[in-house]
């Protein structure tokens, strides 16, 4: 489980090139499609939402706060995940990485949709559960708050640099209202 929980994060091509042990191009989009065929109609339903999340959400946006999606996972694939478990309309925009593999690293996406929107990234803060968030952030120039209901651990995330650690939505939503 340790070893499939290390493949949640990063971008696709990333994780089966050091699962196929090779650079070559054509074999990593190969198990990338192939990966993808079984996700698009089974596997992107198989998710959970965690406990607490939409309450989180509800009183993120209820007290003015501009919440965007920034995820590897292609777009199209984030919006339906986000559909079925009625999460969508937290969201003012939906930003992932495209089929080609364009905006999957985390730095790049954050960069990308910094410059789309025009955001300032002195009050723009990432939230996220995984190294690949803390690091991406700090390189595109925002501070990211690392949350201990996900898949990195503790160190994984202070050990990246995240700015402050929530343990679960309630503590995030409390974090924000100071």
């Amino acid at each position: 489980m340790e070893v499939l929980e290390s493949w949640i994060g990063p971008p696709i091509q990333d994780s089966f090139r050091e699962i196929l042990k090779t650079d070559d191009s054509v074999r990593v989009q190969a198990a990338v499609d192939l990966f993808r065929g079984r996700f698009k109609d089974v596997g992107i339903y198989e998710n959970e939402v965690y406990p607490g999340i939409p309450e989180a959400l509800a009183e993120l946006v209820a007290s003015g706060h501009v919440l965007m999606l920034a995820t590897s996972k292609p777009e199209p694939f984030a919006i339906r995940i986000l559909e079925h478990f009625d999460l969508y309309g937290f969201f003012t925009k939906v930003f992932g990485s495209a089929f080609d593999g364009s905006h999957s690293d985390k730095g790049d996406l954050i960069r990308h949709i910094l410059a789309t929107e025009s955001l300032d990234p002195s009050v723009t803060v990432m939230v996220g559960d995984r190294k690949y968030d803390v690091i991406g952030a700090y390189q595109a120039g925002i501070s990211c708050i690392g949350v201990l209901y996900g898949y990195g651990s503790r160190e994984e995330l202070v050990e990246a640099g995240a700015a402050a650690l929530c343990e679960s939505p309630a503590k995030l939503v409390h974090h924000f209202a100071t």
